[in-house]
């Protein structure tokens, strides 16, 4: 078992954590504030798309991880990946403290939602 799906998710959101890491960094720098936030809201909203990537995807990824384990077909982890990485993507971008009705935001975390208990639902089944 080689994970060969899972690892290629796994490796785009590997990616978007380092790029939302070094953007927190670069805030940080900018701020001179090393802990929390202080009242920066652009360091607050870089923190948060960071956090909430990292929040999300672990359990994502893992459950991912499980499906291919299980046997789920290429095209169903493929389905569950893109899912991931495009609602992580999107709710990200969306992510916007004036407004948290934003479309993306609800989009990217109702994506992932949906994802997660897709995952779930096939572990469930498989065990059947």
């Amino acid at each position: 078992m080689l994970f060969q799906i899972s690892a290629i998710y796994a490796a785009i959101i590997a990616v978007g954590v380092l790029v939302l890491s070094n953007i927190v960094s670069a805030n940080r720098g900018r701020t001179g504030i090393s802990i929390h936030h202080g009242d920066d809201q652009r360091l607050a909203l870089a923190i948060r798309r960071h956090g909430n990537l990292v929040e999300n995807a672990a359990l994502a990824l893992f459950l991912l991880a499980l499906c291919e384990a299980r046997g789920m077909p290429g095209w169903g982890l493929h389905a569950l990946g893109l899912v991931l990485v495009a609602s992580r993507i999107v709710h990200a971008i969306g992510l916007d403290a004036a407004n948290p009705m934003q479309p993306l935001r609800i989009a990217g975390g109702v994506g992932t939602q949906l994802m997660l208990l897709a995952s779930a639902t096939y572990l469930l089944w498989s065990q059947l």
